[in-house]
C-alpha cells in the first residue's frame, strides 16, 4: 500500500470497459446499483476501437471498391479510383462515433468511469495505476471482462513488419503483397479485404482447411471468392522463420508435402487467435482459479471461485465473440442483483464477415447426428430465390437441422449475402423450440432473401415448393 492513497468504496466494480464491460455496467445500473467502470485503454475495448467495427468498416469499404471497379451488373460500367487514407479516416470516423455512444451510455447512467489498470491486492480490493498516480478501491461485487490479445508466435514476433490485426487495421497504405499466417476467421475476413483492396495475398494456415470450424461446403464458396482475388491458400503448412529487410520481409514455412519454402511479402499478418488477459491481474490474491488455457473458471451465473467476483467474454471458456461477452455481462449483473439469471450457449450465433457472408447457430449437422437417433436437413439455395437473383447474388445456401422425432430446430447455417442478419430469425426459432413445421407456416414476405428460411424449412418437411429434390 502506498501511504498518502485514500480507499474508496463502491458497489460493482466493473474491470473492463470491451462489449462485456460497458453492458453489464450499464444492466448493473439500470437494476438500481451504483456502479464504477474501470479500463487500461478506452471505451469500447478492443472491439470498437481494433476490431469488430474498424474491421467490419474496411471490409464495407472493399466491397464498395470492388463493385465499382468490376461492375457487377450488366448494363452497368463505372471506374474506380482507392485514396486509401481517406478511407482510413472514414473508418476512424465510424469508430469515434461508436466509442462516443459509449460515453454518452456511461453518463447517461450515471456509471463512474476510471481511466486505469486494475490488480487484486485483496479478495475485496483493487489498486488502480494511472498517469494521476494511484488509488484502492473497495468492492462487494466485481466483473471481469479484461478480454484478450493477439498471440504472438516465437518464430513470428511481432514488428515493423510482422503485424497483427491491431497494427494491420491502422495500415495507412495497402501492401502490394501480404501473408496471411492463419486462416481462422480473422485472417479470412482480412485477407480476403486486401485482396480486393488490390493486394496479392498469401494464407498459410496449419490446418486442412481455412475456417476449419465451419461447414465445409460454406467454406468452399469462400474459398471460391479467394481464389477469384488469385489469393493463395497453403493449407498444412507451418511457418519456421522471418528475414526482415529494409523494405520487405520473407517467411520461411514448410508446405503439406514437407519442403521448406520461402515467400517475400511487404508485411506478415498474424492471426494464430487471441489470448486471455489473465496473467497481470493479481488473481491468486483475490482467490480466482483458472482453468485451461490461462481460463477463468465460473458457473452457470459467471460466478468465479471468488464468490464476489464475476469473469465474462475472452477470458472465460467458450467462443470469443463480443455478443456472448454482452450476453454474460448482462447475466453476470443480474445474478449480482438477486435475479436467477443463468447462460445458456444453445443459441449463440458466428458469424464470419467473409465474401460470401458464413453464418451459424445451435448445432452443425455432424454434430446434431451424434446428439440424436436422426435428422432432417433442409437446404434451399439463393439460386432459387427471387430476390438472391435480382440482386446478383446468387452464390451460398441455407441449411437447417432439426431432430426428427420431433421437427424441432436445433441448428442452422447460411452462407451467402447477408448470411449475418438472416441467421437472427433463425437463432430466435432455436431459442423459442420452433419446428420446421413452425418455421415453413409462417408466412415471409415476397420478394425476400428471408423467404429461403421458409423455404429451407419445407425441404426438411419434404414438401418443397421452388426446388425439385430426389
Amino acid at each position: 500500500m502506498v501511504v498518502g492513497e485514500m480507499l474508496e468504496e463502491v458497489e460493482v466494480l466493473v474491470i473492463g470497459a470491451g462489449p462485456g464491460g460497458y453492458v453489464a455496467a450499464i444492466r448493473a445500473a439500470q437494476l438500481g446499483k451504483s456502479v464504477t467502470i474501470v479500463d487500461k485503454a478506452e471505451l469500447g475495448g478492443v472491439c470498437l476501437n481494433r476490431g469488430c467495427i474498424p474491421s467490419k468498416a474496411l471490409i464495407s469499404a472493399a466491397h464498395q471498391y470492388e463493385a465499382a471497379r468490376e461492375s457487377a451488373f450488366p448494363g452497368i460500367e463505372s471506374t474506380a479510383k482507392l485514396d486509401y487514407k481517406k478511407v482510413q479516416e472514414w473508418k476512424q470516423s465510424v469508430v469515434n462515433k461508436m466509442t462516443g455512444g459509449v460515453q454518452s451510455l456511461m453518463k447517461g447512467n450515471k456509471i463512474t468511469v476510471i481511466d486505469g489498470e486494475a490488480f487484486f491486492t485483496k479478495p475485496d480490493e483493487v489498486r488502480i495505476m494511472h498517469e494521476n498516480g494511484g488509488q484502492r478501491i473497495k468492492f462487494q461485487h466485481c466483473i471481469l471482462a479484461t478480454g484478450s490479445r493477439p498471440i504472438e508466435l516465437k518464430s513470428l514476433p511481432f514488428g515493423k513488419r510482422v503485424l497483427s490485426s491491431t497494427e494491420a487495421l491502422a495500415l495507412d497504405e495497402i501492401p502490394e503483397r501480404l501473408i496471411v499466417v492463419g486462416g481462422g476467421y480473422i485472417g479470412a475476413e482480412l485477407g480476403q479485404t486486401f485482396a480486393k483492396f488490390g493486394s496479392k495475398v498469401t494464407i498459410i494456415e496449419g490446418l486442412d482447411s481455412i475456417l476449419a470450424a465451419f461447414d465445409k461446403q460454406m467454406v468452399r464458396l469462400v474459398e471460391k471468392n479467394l481464389k477469384k482475388y488469385d489469393v493463395q491458400i497453403e493449407t498444412k503448412a507451418m511457418a519456421k522463420s522471418v528475414e526482415e529487410t529494409e523494405n520487405s520481409i520473407k517467411l520461411t514455412y514448410t508446405n503439406q508435402a514437407g519442403e521448406d519454402k520461402t515467400i517475400e511479402a511487404d508485411y506478415i499478418l498474424v492471426t494464430v487467435g487471441r489470448r486471455p488477459n489473465t496473467d497481470e491481474l493479481g488473481l491468486q490474491d483475490a482467490g480466482i482459479e483458472l482453468g485451461e488455457k490461462g481460463l477463468i473458471k465460473v458457473d452457470a451465473q459467471c460466478r468465479t471461485t471468488n464468490p464476489n467476483v464475476y469473469a465474462i467474454g475472452d477470458i472465460v471458456p467458450g467462443a470469443a465473440l463480443a455478443h456472448k461477452a454482452s450476453y454474460e455481462g448482462k447475466v453476470a449483473a443480474e445474478a449480482i442483483a438477486g435475479m436467477p439469471s443463468v447462460v445458456d450457449y444453445r443459441c449463440i450465433p458466428a458469424v464470419v464477415f467473409s465474401d460470401p457472408e458464413m453464418a451459424t447457430v445451435g448445432l452443425s449437422e455432424d454434430e446434431a447426428k451424434k446428439e440424436y437417433n436422426s435428422v432432417s436437413v433442409g437446404r434451399f439455395p439463393y439460386a432459387a430465390n427471387g430476390r438472391a437473383t435480382a440482386l446478383n447474388a446468387t452464390d451460398g445456401f441455407i441449411k437447417l437441422i432439426a431432430d426428427k422425432e420431433t421437427g424441432v430446430l436445433v441448428g442452422a447455417q447460411v452462407v451467402g449475402y447477408e448470411a449475418s442478419n438472416l441467421i437472427a430469425e433463425l437463432g430466435l426459432a432455436i431459442e423459442m423450440s420452433a419446428t420446421l413445421e413452425d418455421i415453413a407456416l409462417t408466412i415471409h414476405a415476397h420478394p425476400t432473401l428471408g423467404e429461403m428460411v421458409m423455404e429451407a424449412a419445407e425441404v426438411g418437411l419434404g414438401s418443397p415448393i421452388h426446388i425439385v429434390t430426389r
